[in-house]
């Protein structure tokens, strides 16, 4: 028997979830700078003052709209490793990498919004960077996987780069040897950039096949962390 709270703690979720919804497609149809409350609050017939009983801010909004995208993009690479835990790193890492395209192509407006241009105005809170490192956890774990069962090759790095190496890898990815943390942070800009390059557009009339050309350059991130394709 459902109690009266548990039915208002579930209708509470519908009408955030509603909220978030049509959110979403002013991001589609505007773009995060032009979100507004009011818009929102207008086409779901709410008044304002009862949509900021669940969300008191635009910067709260999208807050919940960022960690949204974090946590479906983070799943998405997750469900992607699971699905080939048994195959070697350098496979793993490409199935990831090739995920994280796949969403992106499937959802560009969130994609738009956690690695596009930073919204004027907004600050993301420390509450989004659990969502936001979860892909890099999953290829960090390839890595130490890796690491731990047949070792990495290893791209040296200069002397200047040395301290800062060694605290990227204390701090961030502890486990890895310095170089490879250098060679993962490389990696995984260089993964966001090939995607955000095709999202935006940006290969238009430079890569036509492009299912195959992200494969191959995500083959080429493995090798540039030390993995090896058996």
């Amino acid at each position: 028997m459902t109690t009266p709270q548990g039915a208002r703690a579930r209708a509470r979720t519908e009408i955030a979830t509603a909220i978030k919804d049509e959110a979403r497609r002013q991001l589609a149809a505007e773009g995060a700078a032009r979100l507004s409350l009011r818009a929102v609050a207008r086409r779901l017939g709410m008044v304002s003052s009862a949509l900021y009983r669940y969300f008191p801010s635009r910067d709260d909004l999208l807050t919940a709209l960022i960690i949204d995208a974090y946590d479906s993009l983070g799943e998405a690479a997750e469900a992607a490793h699971a699905a080939v835990a048994d195959a070697a790193p350098a496979r793993r890492w490409v199935a990831v990498c090739e995920a994280v395209r796949g969403w992106a192509l499937a959802h560009p407006h969130e994609y738009a919004l956690i690695y596009g241009s930073p919204v004027p105005g907004y600050s993301a809170p420390e509450t989004t960077i659990p969502p936001a490192a979860r892909v890099a956890m999953v290829l960090i774990g390839i890595l130490r996987d890796a690491f731990e069962r047949r070792g990495l090759a290893r791209t040296p790095v200069p002397a200047e780069l040395a301290p800062e190496s060694r605290r990227m890898a204390d701090e961030v990815m502890p486990g890895l040897p310095p170089e490879v943390a250098v060679a993962m942070t490389a990696a995984w800009a260089q993964l966001f950039g090939l995607v955000g390059f095709e999202v935006f557009g940006q290969f238009k009339g430079v890569v036509e096949e492009r299912e195959w050309f992200f494969r191959h350059a995500a083959a080429q991130l493995a090798h540039g962390v030390g993995l090896v394709f058996p």
